[in-house]
């Protein structure tokens, strides 16, 4: 009788996979095939590969930040704009949480759960949002994208501890930080039904936070380093420049943050010396 067949290799598979709906299919299926036992991380399988682009539909077109189209919820065009970025980056979501299954070898079978969960989750944060952006007469890939998601994914592949940091305690928490005023704003532009979905999404992305968290404290207990030391080093040097405007203290509380780590992020913020010191 065989054993369960790759986590890593079919987590792989799904990663380069570049239509979102089959992706989504595959990532449903995997989880389920995880918890039904019918896969699981192999000791021999091959170790893992750079991949420096996903697999992803021939558009969006992807170009540098300043020119992806500007996107405010005050017209209908910045609406289906602002969708249609949020839409993209919960789609390279998929794509990241894909890639930590496939990347990091060796961990509890708790973190391979985590992480089919988040790409899960982040599968129908996608559907949602391109269900709104079909409802407002557009579709995704209809507008100009950029690739900085995936690029620090790129930077964070051969450290457990970089990724969990910059990438979900770094980049994804702040979406809890502006994802509020987005659904404000939205509001007052008369779109409940968007706004509705970024509630959810909200929701959902402080457990993925949350999951950032317990990883990157597992990644540090496992090298012997003290967390809040070392995520204000983060702070400090990484994250800087992606730490801009107020902090939803609250949210990132709830997603594991301790006070030493929101007060390093308020200095990274200010450009001020190390909360730490």
């Amino acid at each position: 009788m065989s054993g369960p067949d790759d986590l890593h290799g079919a987590a792989l598979a799904w990663l380069m996979e570049p239509d979102p709906d089959r992706k989504g299919e595959g990532v449903q299926a995997l989880e389920a095939a995880l918890a039904a036992g019918a896969v699981a991380p192999r000791p021999d399988a091959p170790p893992p590969a750079p991949v420096p682009a996903p697999g992803r539909p021939a558009r969006p077109r992807l170009v540098p930040p300043r020119a992806v189209p500007r996107r405010g919820p005050g017209t209908p065009a910045g609406r289906v704009a602002l969708i249609h970025a949020l839409a993209h980056i919960e789609f390279n979501a998929i794509n990241l949480a894909l890639d930590a299954v496939y990347r990091f070898r060796g961990l509890p079978p708790a973190f391979y759960a985590d992480w089919l969960r988040v790409a899960r989750e982040e599968v129908e944060h996608f559907a949602l949002l391109r269900g709104r952006l079909q409802a407002l007469g557009s579709d995704y890939g209809a507008l100009d994208a950029h690739d900085g998601l995936w690029q620090a994914a790129v930077a964070t592949a051969d450290d457990l501890l970089a990724r969990m940091a910059v990438v979900h305690r770094g980049l994804e928490a702040r979406g809890l930080d502006v994802t509020p005023g987005m659904i404000r704003r939205l509001r007052e532009a008369g779109d409940a039904e968007t706004a509705a979905v970024l509630e959810r999404i909200l929701r959902d992305e402080v457990g993925h936070v949350a999951a950032g968290t317990r990883w990157f404290r597992h990644a540090c207990a496992a090298r012997g380093v003290e967390p809040e030391a070392a995520f204000t080093a983060f702070a400090r040097t990484r994250l800087r420049g992606m730490v801009k405007g107020r902090l939803h203290a609250e949210a990132r509380r709830a997603a594991g943050f301790t006070e030493h780590e929101l007060a390093a992020l308020e200095r990274a913020r200010r450009g001020g010396p190390d909360a730490l010191s």
